[in-house]
């Protein structure tokens, strides 16, 4: 092994990467790949890229330039602790301070999202640890015909084909801050690679209406809860949510990933939700809904995150929160309360009829609070959801 010097040198060592990309760590080739990228990293920092400042030098820079005190800061950056604790290092800056920052100092995008000035992309940290077979066997990257191993070999280049050119400024928030629920580590980059596909499909298609926070009330949810009666209400679903201005958008999980679903916000204040359908039932269909519209009720007031879920893990505060709000949106407490003993399928159904929604809901609740799964199997509505949505 040599030090990369020139251009073909860089090509030789990139395809030798792709040859040991999956080495075993402590191994010859495992060494060999720690030293290659080290190799390929200096060569690309010196010959393929401009180096970024970090956001605090940008920001201090701009001070400086315009002769700023901390103090100006504060319209920006909410107080004089704040703006402290932001310039020493000891507190990340929000999405809503960095647009505002943005915005009105000019320190360019690229600053905050970590990535050089000719990739306009959201940060991936390695490109190569993408799933990049699944990616490709899934049609992700545009107009791309090659192997898998071209793909990889190309990996910072065909990053940006992951997405449509409009839908890159719609990226910064989301992958930026992350709330992961999961009682098992996930694959990072497989999150980061799902959740870009999720928020590009809703980036690609505008909604009729602009989306209402304070609208999020019974007079929004119980239609909602009606249409899971209807045998294609998880498609009406989809729609009703567009026509009030949130994206539903539907991608199978990717491996080494338990995602269930996941909200966030896009820059322009339109909530996407994404949903995997990891488990093909109706019970658990609505449940996720209905939790990820928790997380938009309470959760995106100053800053905007993404909230990943897997639901068999589990919850933090701020999950049970949405499960609270979820729950009691499809069947209100005093609602469940007053049902009387639901102690077979025939009970349950009745309840359901009474309140003008699907059995699925009921014995799904009813399921998880007795944490007996063996029960009411019949009415959870087992294969009753993919078959509404192309690809699942």
């Amino acid at each position: 092994m040599k030090i990369i010097r020139t251009e073909e040198d860089y090509d030789l060592a990139l395809a030798r990467l792709d040859e040991i990309f999956d080495a075993k760590p402590d191994t010859p080739d495992g060494d060999e790949l720690e030293v290659l990228s080290l190799l390929l990293e200096k060569y690309e920092k010196e010959h393929h890229a401009i180096e970024l400042p970090s956001p605090i030098e940008a920001i201090k820079f701009r001070m400086e330039q315009a002769g700023l005190r901390q103090a100006d800061l504060i319209p920006y950056i909410g107080s004089s602790a704040k703006v402290s604790e932001v310039l020493s290092g000891k507190r990340s800056l929000t999405i809503s301070m960095m647009k505002a920052l943005h915005r009105d100092f000019g320190i360019p995008a690229e600053v905050f999202l970590g990535v050089n000035a000719d990739v306009k992309v959201a940060s991936f940290g390695d490109p190569g640890r993408l799933p990049w077979a699944e990616m490709v066997k899934r049609g992700w990257l545009r107009d791309f015909t090659g192997t898998v191993a071209e793909a990889k070999a190309d990996a910072h280049n065909l990053v940006a084909k992951l997405f449509h050119p409009s839908a890159q400024k719609c990226l910064e928030p989301a992958l930026y801050r992350r709330s992961i629920r999961s009682k098992s580590p996930m694959d990072d980059a497989a999150v980061t690679a799902w959740t870009a596909r999720v928020i590009t499909l809703a980036c690609d298609k505008a909604t009729p209406t602009k989306f209402q926070r304070k609208a999020m009330d019974k007079s929004f949810t119980e239609p909602l809860v009606k249409l899971s009666f209807l045998d294609n209400g998880p498609f009406l679903a989809q729609e009703y949510l567009l026509k009030h201005g949130i994206h539903l958008v539907f991608e199978k999980h990717l491996p080494k990933t338990k995602i269930d679903g996941a909200a966030t916000m896009l820059p322009d204040g339109t909530p996407v939700i994404g949903l995997s359908l990891r488990f093909d039932r109706l019970d658990n269909f609505w449940f996720n809904l209905f939790h990820e519209l928790g997380h938009i009720a309470l959760h995106f007031d100053d800053d905007d995150v993404l909230f990943v879920d897997d639901f068999s893990s589990e919850s933090k505060d701020i999950e049970l929160e949405a499960d609270e709000w979820g729950k009691e949106a499809l069947i209100p407490t005093s609602v469940w309360k007053s049902a009387g003993p639901l102690t077979n399928e025939a009970s349950v159904k009745r309840f359901a009829q009474s309140l003008g929604i699907t059995p699925a809901i009921v014995a799904g609740r009813l399921r998880f609070e007795r944490q007996n799964y063996r029960i009411l199997t019949d009415l959870v509505g087992s294969g009753e959801v993919r078959k509404h949505f192309e690809n699942m």
